[in-house]
């Protein structure tokens, strides 16, 4: 009986040895010359176009971690089929006829997706309900229009940060869009550099052991894509950032209460899971966390983001909009 237990012991231990080993978290990323782990690289996470943000209403009652190999497999082949159905009408003709620049959407690679959607804290994938308060506040921020939209284009002001070449905000600009999703990490003693291709902006991350060392800037200091501060939780980059400006606020955050904590860990040669808890007690009932996984892919670097110098999609609805209104007026005085 003694021997048959300590046989059994022996393939549990066994077990559960070989599940970590082949865990995720039991990689050890290597580490830079001064002996911060390294997570330098190119990274893409163009496959994951076809991932919604929330969980979808197909998969309600399902938690990320009930998802098998195989449901994933399935979902990713419908999204798969779905975008490509899609792609003749994404330049906005009724007919498809005239479809889509495809060389700015990577959407034919939707099968190598790695999750089912990206909220992961609450368990139930969805952003927490905003508090009472929020709604006013958010009903009272300045509208920007989109050039996707039908309008009104009376001035610039009414084209998005995003249409105008300034920011798609962060962590706006790490999410996957139409084109564009590439990021390069560079690491050097004392600082973490994240550059974005989309819209061209670049963070630069100082590593601080203890914030009381190096503090955020006052709270009259707001910037774009706000102030970071890094520290290391053994493998894991863990940024905190804040100070944000209202124009460019996450998903409209009050700047002055808007905290993001994000965490880069190595998982695999290959890969990078990227996370970030959004913290603003005067817009969410509650902290939530969201994930996206990043990979390695040193073919598709990022490429320079010449925005402003091919922008010419606001002048020109701009202008077109006026012609409209002079030959309205022309036909009224008719």
């Amino acid at each position: 009986m003694r021997d048959r237990l300590l046989v059994s012991l022996g393939i549990v231990v066994v077990t559960v040895a070989a599940a970590v080993a082949q865990s995720p978290r039991a990689y050890k990323a290597p580490r830079t010359p001064w002996g911060d782990p390294d997570i330098h690289g190119n990274y893409t996470n163009k496959y994951e176009q076809g991932t919604p943000f929330e969980r979808p209403r197909e998969l309600e009652g399902k938690t990320l971690d009930q998802i098998t190999p195989a449901e994933l497999k399935d979902i990713l082949s419908a999204r798969q089929k779905n975008s490509i159905e899609r792609a003749p009408f994404n330049g906005g003709d009724p007919e498809g006829r005239i479809g889509g620049p495809a060389e700015f959407r990577d959407n034919g690679e939707i099968l190598k997706g790695s999750t089912a959607w990206f909220v992961v804290d609450p368990a139930d994938g969805h952003i927490p309900a905003q508090v009472p308060e929020a709604a006013a506040r958010i009903r009272a921020l300045p509208r920007n229009g989109s050039s996707f939209s039908n309008g009104p284009f009376n001035n610039f002001t009414d084209f998005s940060l995003y249409d105008r070449c300034i920011t798609r905000g962060f962590p706006g600009s790490m999410l996957p869009a139409i084109y564009g999703d590439s990021y390069q990490i560079v690491q050097g003693q004392g600082w973490v550099g994240v550059r974005y291709e989309m819209i061209h902006e670049t963070r630069i991350i100082p590593i601080v052991a203890d914030n009381a060392g190096r503090p955020h800037p006052g709270k009259n200091v707001h910037l774009e894509m706000g102030d970071a501060r890094g520290h290391w939780e053994g493998d894991t980059l863990v940024v905190e950032t804040t100070n944000f400006k209202a124009r460019s606020a996450y998903r409209n955050a009050d700047p002055e209460t808007l905290k993001l904590t994000e965490r880069f860990t190595r998982t695999s040669p290959a890969r990078l899971d990227w996370r970030v808890t959004v913290e603003d007690p005067h817009t969410w009932t509650r902290a939530w966390t969201f994930a996206v996984p990043l990979t390695v892919s040193d073919e598709e670097p990022v490429y320079e983001y010449a925005c402003h110098e091919g922008n010419y999609a606001v002048r020109n609805m701009l202008s077109a909009t006026r012609a409209e209104d002079k030959a309205a007026e022309s036909a009224t005085a008719k």
